[in-house]
């Protein structure tokens, strides 16, 4: 049994573990300054304080002071769509003290209900989202928007200021998780596009090609792997951002004796697979927000069981248990830090 990147794992996960808890108590040290600040109306000046602990924990995390929800004060730190930050955004928040009529706590941006209303200042330019126009496509067969987003002064902004004045509008409009798991390509243009819409219907149109997307569905893909067949089922949608904290990979590696003409598994090999799978999905279901079976694929006699997981979830020593009673040849576990999904990349959706 092959364990890799355990070692480094661990030591990142506690070095964030430290710098997180090193920001609370923080925190809680200095709320009392905070909030004079904020009854004094230096927002400003309370972001520039915060900057220096959110930096303690990376350098390239964002704070930001917004308007609550439910609490008067919303403190925001987020990966700005950074895959490999987002796992450390989401634990700042999960160790986060709970909300009062004060503060609450987001990892990521949150959609505002008034985006129409909203303006971005971006050096001597205001842009009112409220005139900006989207051009919007759905590509066949995907569960994503594209998105060309437009407004009159872009045509006096460079390409860099269009885009992160594009980004910001579509945060405001859907929440930044909402962008990655529902927008595909973003894109900023100086002329608009035809047929486009007022940027205030985005939401209802993600929401319409959200409702036609169903839970637990697979999907079955056949290919090539050098010059040999493969067969794969990935769950559909994947995406790392509905599971935020799943940032180590598992992957189990079986030898199968009995193949198919194509050296895909078959006969006696095949059920023993689906029995291991079936066993380890129910274990995995333990703890469903915390672990999950991504991807699996079979080529030349090998079959690859992709899971993603909480390193909290303990779903490697579930792995390694399972493994260790396979019966056609010697089961592997490789176990590393993948917070951005990059071993299943073919199959995100």
């Amino acid at each position: 049994m092959r364990l890799f990147g355990r070692k480094d794992a661990d030591e990142r996960a506690g070095q964030g573990e430290a710098a997180i808890a090193g920001f609370w108590t923080w925190w809680q040290e200095n709320r009392p300054r905070l909030e004079a600040m904020m009854a004094s109306g230096e927002t400003g000046e309370l972001e520039e304080l915060l900057a220096a602990p959110v930096a303690a924990m990376d350098p390239a995390l964002v704070c930001e002071v917004a308007p609550g929800k439910e609490a008067a004060h919303a403190l925001v730190v987020t990966a700005e769509g950074d895959a490999e930050l987002r796992p450390l955004a989401h634990r700042w928040a999960k160790a986060a003290p709970p909300a009062d009529l004060l503060w609450e706590f987001h990892p990521s941006r949150q959609a505002d209900p008034r985006a129409a209303e909203r303006t971005i200042d971006v050096g001597e330019y205001t842009v009112g989202i409220d005139r900006m126009t989207l051009g919007l496509r759905v590509p066949r067969n995907q569960a994503r928007v594209d998105v060309a987003a437009y407004h009159p002064v872009f045509g006096e902004l460079d390409p860099e200021d269009r885009m992160q004045t594009a980004l910001r509008a579509l945060d405001a409009l859907l929440g930044e998780d909402e962008v990655a798991r529902w927008v595909g390509e973003i894109t900023a243009v100086a002329f608009e596009p035809i047929d486009a819409v007022a940027a205030v219907h985005l939401p209802a149109v993600v929401a319409d090609v959200a409702s036609g997307i169903g839970e637990d569905e697979w999907v079955l893909l056949e290919g090539q792997a050098g010059g040999k067949p493969l067969a794969a089922t990935a769950r559909y949608p994947l995406r790392p951002v509905d599971h935020p904290l799943c940032d180590e990979h598992i992957a189990i590696t079986l030898p199968y004796a009995e193949r198919d003409e194509q050296d895909l598994p078959a006969g006696g090999s095949l059920e023993a697979l689906r029995d291991l799978e079936e066993r380890l999905t129910a274990r995995l279901g333990e703890h469903p927000a915390d672990a999950l079976l991504a991807v699996h694929l079979s080529a030349d006699g090998h079959r690859v069981i992709h899971v993603y997981a909480d390193p909290d979830a303990g779903a490697a020593a579930i792995a390694k248990e399972l493994a260790s009673g396979w019966r056609e040849g010697k089961a592997l576990v490789d176990v590393s830090r993948d917070p951005a999904w990059t071993a299943v990349a073919p199959f995100l959706t």
